[in-house]
């Protein structure tokens, strides 16, 4: 793991990276987003259906193959609860 991916593990995705505490918050839930490049970070699930879970999450990012304006595809894994795998990155 380099420097980059150490300081994106525990962070909430979305929250700004000048966050004094870009932790979860207690009362919250989370999954983690495994794989691609957002990997090590936590996505609040907070409030989401058991099928808007289910249809994963479609997240804009920097940090994927097209850069600026892309977005990375996680999706459920199978019977492991509260982790989103990462399947690809899209315009």
């Amino acid at each position: 793991m380099n420097g980059d991916e150490q300081l994106l593990r525990g962070r909430v995705y979305g929250r700004d990276h000048d966050d004094p505490d870009p932790g979860p918050r207690p009362g919250r839930t989370y999954v983690e987003l495994t794989g691609g490049p957002l990997d090590g970070l936590l996505l609040d699930v907070t409030g989401w259906t058991r099928d808007e879970i289910g249809n994963g999450a479609v997240l804009p990012t920097e940090l994927g193959t097209f850069g600026a304006g892309g977005r990375a595809v996680y999706g459920p894994r199978p019977g492991v609860p509260g982790r989103f795998d990462w399947s690809g990155d899209t315009p």
